[in-house]
């Protein structure tokens, strides 16, 4: 068992228990889907399908020419009804395919993508994404810059977030399907080694992973501790390589996906499955937690419906985890494929709204948790005045968002949301 560890970090409570024993199974497909035309970082896709056309499950009806883009397909048989827009988690209004499914669906069935001698082309037409919440394009990744060898492909199993199973359940009922697409990404990329890395709290998940690994397929447990499923932390912990200041994680020839990621590659890669569905957890106060897999385009506030509906008092419901997710406004926002979890916060777990914040008090606490060596503090700062060069200078760029600054802030500073903004501004602007 792997002992390495990385600076920094927090151990939030997991809450993970009433979800991490529950089997996936299927969320019904409701009377609407909307689906986005947005879910991947890079160019948003362009409609091609119009009102009143029939579409089967898998067809194309979102795609767009540029590199780093994914095509958006049809997660069921049916019509559509309407070419119009819908908020998504992060509070964007994007434009969306809404479709009518049709009453009886055969969700084993799909239409296949167009096969090609060219894997990586196949994993675009499949419109593969990051599917830990990232969602960046997995056939630009799959792709690395000339010059950046890869010798060591990491699948991420940590899923380190507060409440989130999906993973550790893809892990424990699929694992030769983890293995089949740790084999294609290595084909493709010709690296020597191979690691499917996940923490110590899923010890279910790691034998069976074990007992379907191929060879030169290594299951590497790591200490439970947040974020290390970050990208650069999971890097460090198993290479002791760090990312250099500016440069991709290729830098250090590794390429690190996420297990989900994986599946879905392998899927297009052997049946040529479009990705139309995903696993998520629906947990929190809830009537019914678990973990379902659902269509794309499911309306966030049918699946909770699913589940059983809110209990209690509920003060916030997240799209992710409560960590590094976003906070929905309504629950009329669709399921994509970044959708990892809806977390129902009760009353008095949630943190402040941010008009409740308090001054900084200078404690110190955030730099010591900063896993990459910041001063969140400082940064919030300059943000909130909108001193973009100034946060450029302390590196805003190099935050990974994970949260662990806002989870030890005591008087619930929103440092994160601050530092999102005055990253995306910074990025945004070029600043000098």
């Amino acid at each position: 068992m792997g002992r390495s560890v990385f600076a920094g970090g927090v151990h939030p409570p997991g809450h993970k228990e009433s979800t991490a024993g529950s089997p996936v199974q299927w969320a019904p497909v409701p009377a609407r889907l909307v689906v986005p035309l947005s879910q991947h970082l890079g160019a948003p896709c362009a409609p091609v399908v119009g009102k009143g056309d029939r579409v089967e499950r898998g067809q194309v009806i979102g795609d767009v020419d540029a590199m780093v883009s994914a095509p958006i397909h049809s997660p069921v048989a049916g019509t559509v009804a309407e070419i119009g827009t819908t908020l998504v988690a992060g509070g964007q209004r994007v434009a969306a395919v809404i479709i009518e499914p049709d009453e009886v669906q055969d969700l084993a069935s799909f239409v296949p993508i167009e096969a090609s001698d060219d894997p990586r082309a196949c994993v675009r037409a499949a419109g593969v994404v990051g599917m830990g919440g990232a969602t960046f394009p997995s056939t630009v990744k799959l792709t690395p810059p000339k010059g950046m060898a890869i010798d060591t492909v990491i699948l991420n199993g940590c899923e380190c977030e507060p409440f989130l199973t999906c993973d550790h359940r893809l892990m424990l009922e699929e694992p030769e399907r983890v293995v089949a697409g740790a084999v294609r990404i290595r084909e493709m990329i010709g690296a020597k080694r191979v690691i499917i890395a996940l923490e110590d709290n899923k010890p279910d998940a790691a034998a069976a992973l074990r007992a379907a690994a191929a060879d030169g397929i290594e299951v590497t447990e790591l200490p439970t501790r947040y974020p290390q499923g970050a990208e650069k932390q999971l890097i460090y912990a198993l290479l002791k390589k760090e990312v250099p200041h500016g440069k991709l994680p290729a830098a250090t020839g590794a390429l690190v996906h996420n297990v989900a990621t994986a599946v879905a590659i392998a899927d297009a890669l052997e049946s040529g499955k479009p990705l139309t569905e995903r696993i998520v957890t629906v947990t929190g106060a809830v009537a019914r937690p678990g973990n379902y897999r659902v269509v794309i385009g499911t309306l966030v506030s049918d699946l909770i419906e699913h589940a059983g509906g809110l209990v209690g008092e509920v003060e916030r419901v997240i799209s992710g985890g409560p960590m590094t997710g976003m906070a929905l406004g309504s629950l009329e926002v669709p399921i994509t494929k970044g959708s990892s979890g809806i977390v129902a916060l009760p009353k008095g777990m949630a943190a402040p709204a941010i008009s409740d914040d308090q001054p900084c008090i200078r404690c110190g606490r955030c730099p010591a948790v900063c896993p990459m060596g910041l001063e969140p503090y400082i940064l919030a700062t300059y943000a909130g005045k909108r001193m973009w060069d100034a946060a450029a200078e302390r590196n805003v760029i190099d935050c990974i968002e994970c949260g662990a600054c806002s989870y030890v802030c005591p008087t619930k500073r929103p440092l994160l949301q601050l530092i999102r903004v005055g990253k995306s501004a910074a990025m945004s602007k070029g600043a000098k």
